[in-house]
């Protein structure tokens, strides 16, 4: 069973930054894509990016040249780097992992709360 434990999330003022962390309990190159997910209150959970074990990356429009995923295989950990934060950007984070084989499986992270407010 794979385990997703999400962190760093928190309050920061508009214009800041803040790092989150996922860490895995499985190797991270097993998995066939990586992400991150959000949900803001009364809205529907939106991709925020995804990560591949190539090292391709995806972006929603919303955070296109302020978000940056990345991962550190040697310690099955994904992060998401978001700066120049917008009061739009709050929201519960959920970190995902995909697998494909044998069947295809989706496992989430507990969420982690990032609050952008001045």
């Amino acid at each position: 069973q794979v385990q997703l434990v999400g962190s760093g999330g928190g309050l920061v003022q508009p214009g800041g930054s803040l790092t989150l962390s996922c860490a895995a309990s499985g190797t991270i190159s097993s998995f066939n894509v990586m992400g991150w997910y959000r949900r803001a209150p009364g809205k529907q959970r939106e991709l925020v990016a995804t990560i591949v074990p190539d090292g391709s990356t995806t972006y929603g429009d919303s955070v296109k040249g302020r978000f940056t995923i990345s991962k550190d295989g040697a310690v099955n950990t994904v992060y998401l780097q978001m700066n120049s934060l917008k009061p739009e950007d709050t929201a519960v984070y959920y970190c995902n992992a995909v697998v494909t084989v044998p069947v295809l499986m989706n496992f989430w992270g507990q969420g982690t709360q990032v609050t952008v407010s001045a």
